[in-house]
């Protein structure tokens, strides 16, 4: 590339990014993070008879050896989903939001003829395995369509200069070339919105077809491949997708002289190395290619292993939980090795864990701080719920600050939960962190949305403090005498009583009750066997050191008795465990069977992080045993 014109889209690009900012900063996040991706979905189609015109899946842990889902047979009927009777050149896209899947299709039969189909699938999914499906007729859906011959190949990709998505494919007109044209999906990805425009043509004017676009340093590269001009697949750059200015680069990107068609690429999983692959059309073959800079190209055929033949398809990057879901619908195809890890729980960067057990409907519920922001930045909270500890499900948020806490619109931490009959029915109190205070928001369910009362609970260090903040809210309710306390504190634990409505404390009842010099945050409180227990967490949350101690005591309110050997949760420099801490407990109901659930640096990375890794963290869990003392044994922390 011309290395003026590479400043002048690179310059462009900060523009809009910085643009832009304020409006995506604060996405919600569901979904993998890339840390959490171990393997890949391979979306293809085999072949010009109508019973290989449908969309197949195969998978990957390592991105070179690929195995077909239930044994290379459909997995959705073409007849169901397409005009045609026969689908072809499956995309598959995870969106922005991170819990949606987009896969669009072209809708045709070959044995009608090159120039028979009009029309494309879109579909949508929220789990990879149910699809929602509709069919755009080109034709039909617009006027003017008379001379239209074909439709081809769809793709989707995510527009941040306006928030949509894009939907790209080539079409003919009569004796035309065929031309690359663009239209945004809708909302709820079932139709296209406003007229298609021409989203590329090179500028001999000649045929492209095969569009695949992926995005590298906020610059958009498409490969595509010339239609009844030269033999292969061609690359074109821009920083704008709907510009018309491409920087058109030389050469062909394919590592054969053989024809090919249908490129697809994609970056392997933590790896700065992106994989080219395309359809060896007239030798059934299938090629793949490795780049780093995503101009020059290697073949890696000898790497490569595959119990199919796929025709034109596309690979998605997906996370372990994803794998074992498409495995337990369509079996695990042999020579595929799966790895069951029982840490992170939670898919994300997630933070600071509150557990509950809702008696009204019988689940588990984590509520973390949503993690992932510089400086701990979130500003919204969400929870996940499970009915076995096993899978966890994204529930979304409960409370968005900017949104529902006016009083306090940033830097949401730390919150915690408790469940209350009243009146026959359930309520739910949400205390939280926002702005360094303490607030609280009540819901009818124990996934929101909360109202928040209107105003901070606790704005104000207690009588004594003079350092550190109002954070790290932990609710307890004394089984023994019914009262509901609240603790908190950074550097100091402070505890008063709740008054009956749950969103104000009785005057003059806040006391400090800070066990000894290791505290530092994170508290939190249950009752087993007559005894009370107390844990907080020693050292910085960016401290690979962070960890968690205990004390006991004969009252909710203190004093705190701290036994010698009170450490019992710290990293595992064997296992690359590392920054364990700020914990909530876990009794099954009616057991004496304890989890303790805790955030850590995110591993493998956090280590290397700096002090990133205190922002970066993720959810696990591991259980809790007790002696018959009642001492609480040192927690193995697990992978």
């Amino acid at each position: 590339m011309n290395r003026k014109k590479s400043i002048s889209i690179v310059g462009t690009v900060c523009l809009i990014v910085g643009s832009l900012s304020g409006l995506f900063a604060q996405e919600y996040k569901f979904g993998p993070s890339e840390k959490d991706l171990a393997g890949y979905l391979f979306t293809y189609f085999k072949g010009n008879a109508v019973a290989d015109e449908a969309v197949c899946f195969a998978i990957s842990t390592d991105g070179y050896t690929f195995k077909a889902l239930n044994n290379n047979q459909p997995i959705l009927d073409s007849k169901i989903i397409s005009s045609t009777g026969g689908v072809r050149d499956p995309h598959i896209l995870r969106a922005e939001d991170g819990k949606s899947f987009y896969m669009v299709l072209t809708d045709m039969t070959s044995s009608k003829g090159w120039d028979s189909n009009r029309a494309m699938v879109l579909l949508k999914s929220t789990d990879l395995i149910h699809w929602d499906h509709h069919v755009i007729n080109i034709q039909e859906r617009y006027p003017g369509q008379q001379d239209l011959k074909r439709v081809w190949a769809p793709q989707t990709i995510f527009d941040p200069s306006v928030g949509k998505y894009l939907v790209y494919w080539s079409m003919k007109y009569g004796n035309q070339p065929d031309v690359i044209y663009y239209a945004y999906a809708n909302r709820d990805f079932t139709d296209l919105e406003g007229e298609p425009k021409v989203l590329f043509l090179p500028k001999n004017g000649k045929s492209c077809i095969d569009g695949d676009i992926i995005v590298k340093n906020g610059l958009f590269h498409l490969f595509y491949k010339t239609e009844g001009d030269g033999k292969g697949i061609k690359q074109a750059i821009t920083d704008s997708l709907t510009s018309g200015k491409w920087i058109e680069q030389p050469g062909y990107k394919q590592a054969t002289s053989e024809d090919v068609e249908g490129s697809g690429i994609f970056k392997r999983n933590q790896s700065d190395t992106y994989v080219l692959m395309y359809d060896v059309y007239k030798k059934g073959k299938y090629q793949f290619c490795e780049s780093f800079d995503l101009d020059r190209f290697k073949a890696i055929d000898q790497q490569i292993d595959m119990d199919f033949h796929p025709r034109h398809g596309t690979i998605l990057p997906i996370s372990n939980n994803e794998l074992n879901r498409l495995v337990q619908r369509w079996g695990k195809p042999e020579g595929i090795t799966l790895t069951h890890t029982k840490n992170p729980i939670l898919e994300g960067f997630y933070a600071d864990p509150d557990v509950l057990y809702s008696n009204k409907t019988k689940k588990y519920y984590i509520y973390p701080t949503s993690d992932g922001f510089d400086g701990w930045g979130g500003s919204y909270f969400k929870t996940f719920s499970s009915s076995n500890l096993k899978e966890w499900d994204d529930e979304g948020v409960i409370l968005d600050l900017k949104k529902d806490v006016p009083w306090g619109t940033h830097h949401a931490w730390a919150p915690t939960i408790i469940e209350k009959k009243i009146k026959g029915g359930y309520k739910y109190y949400f205390y939280f962190t926002a702005a360094q205070k303490i607030g609280v928001a009540v819901s009818d369910l124990p996934t929101g949305p909360f109202k928040d009362s209107g105003k901070p609970l606790i704005d104000f260090k207690p009588n004594g403090v003079k350092g550190g903040q109002e954070i790290d809210p932990a609710i307890f309710t004394d089984p023994k005498s019914g009262k509901n306390y609240l603790y908190w504190g950074n550097g100091h634990l402070a505890v008063a009583e709740l008054n009956k409505d749950m969103i104000s404390i009785k005057e003059n009842s806040i006391k400090l009750i800070t066990p000894d010099r290791t505290f530092r945050e994170g508290t939190y409180v249950f009752l087993r066997n007559g005894i009370y227990y107390f844990l907080w967490s020693e050292n910085d949350t960016r401290s690979e050191n962070y960890r968690v101690r205990y004390g006991t005591s004969t009252s909710p309110l203190g004093p705190i008795q701290v036994p010698d050997d009170n450490l019992i949760l710290q990293k595992d420099t064997s296992l690359g465990i590392y920054g364990t801490g700020h914990n909530s407990v876990l009794q099954v109901p009616g057991k004496d069977e304890w989890y303790i659930i805790y955030h850590r640096f995110n591993y493998p990375r956090g280590i290397t992080m700096g002090d990133a890794a205190g922002y970066n963290r993720e959810v696990c869990m591991d259980e809790l045993h007790f002696d018959q003392d009642g001492k609480i044994l040192p927690v193995v922390p697990s992978h």
